[in-house]
């Protein structure tokens, strides 16, 4: 089962890759020539032009003969640009590769900031050792920055720490599509990385803010699970608010996190968001970090 894999690999990148490099690269065709990649790591977004693709996230490494061949499916020119929707390792392994092919990489500054240095997830039980310089993005930015790229106008936002301290988020302006990286997993509880500046809060503020700049048209692209719309991503917002008022509410009480945990806080939702990577539990934990 390659989501399964996907999953194990997430939680524990010193896992074998084989299965990542085996699993099936499948492809969504949205709108405005802009297709998503399923399969390996976070999901990876391709707007396709005249003279080559422009790329968001860029996958697990050892998936990079499959990327490519999905890749050519959609269009025979080159890679000219991949954007990092935030650091983590399932979003950016490939990106030595897809640079070695040509393509400027771009990303919050934080990003730069992580991927120049040996950083620490304990919740995954791993180290991760500084990229390759030629895996590490060499445009940064803070805030926005606004790409041209074939007729298509491609805004990059940051709102601040969320699912990390480096997050950005990649609006395709003419087609209406918006990819929310890891501050959005359709479906699933999301991982939080506390431990570099991002947490419970920050994401709810992303989701809003996020809400507040689409409607029911907007094609939402998350970094794990299937394409969604607005009233998903609302569904998630809400989720995560419940959650996290109960595990605050816990905690006020002075209960200790094994307490919370023994709770079940997220009783009401595990059904439905609990059957991927992050269980009921393992979320109660990353929201008790983040709350006060």
């Amino acid at each position: 089962n390659s989501t399964l894999h996907q999953g194990l690999c997430l939680l524990d990148p010193g896992i074998p890759h084989d299965a990542a490099a085996k699993a099936e690269i499948t492809v969504e065709k949205l709108r405005g020539n802009i297709s998503v990649l399923f399969g390996s790591g976070g999901n990876i977004i391709v707007l396709a032009g005249h003279d080559g693709t422009f790329l968001v996230d860029a996958g697990i490494a050892v998936s990079r003969a499959r990327i490519q061949a999905a890749l050519s499916q959609i269009s025979d020119g080159p890679v000219k640009f991949l954007v990092n929707t935030h650091w983590h390792w399932d979003h950016t392994d490939g990106n030595e590769w897809v640079h070695n092919l040509g393509a400027t990489i771009i990303a919050h500054e934080n990003v730069l900031k992580r991927l120049s240095a040996t950083t620490r997830v304990e919740e995954w039980n791993h180290t991760f050792q500084p990229w390759p310089t030629s895996g590490r993005p060499t445009v940064v930015f803070k805030t926005e920055k606004t790409l041209n790229f074939d007729g298509e106008t491609i805004v990059l936002k940051s709102y601040g720490a969320g699912h990390t301290d480096g997050d950005v988020s990649v609006y395709f302006s003419n087609a209406d599509v918006l990819a929310l990286g890891d501050n959005f997993w359709n479906g699933y509880y999301p991982f939080i990385d506390n431990g570099v500046g991002g947490g419970i809060d920050g994401m709810i503020r992303w989701v809003n803010a996020s809400l507040a700049s689409v409607t029911d048209k907007t094609i939402i692209i998350p970094g794990h699970g299937p394409v969604g719309n607005r009233a998903q991503l609302v569904e998630f917002r809400d989720m995560l608010l419940t959650v996290r008022e109960n595990v605050a509410s816990l905690k006020k009480q002075g209960k200790s996190l094994e307490e919370v945990i023994a709770a079940k806080p997220t009783a009401d939702y595990d059904q439905k968001w609990g059957a991927y990577v992050i269980d009921g539990a393992l979320f109660t934990r990353l929201v008790y970090a983040g709350v006060g």
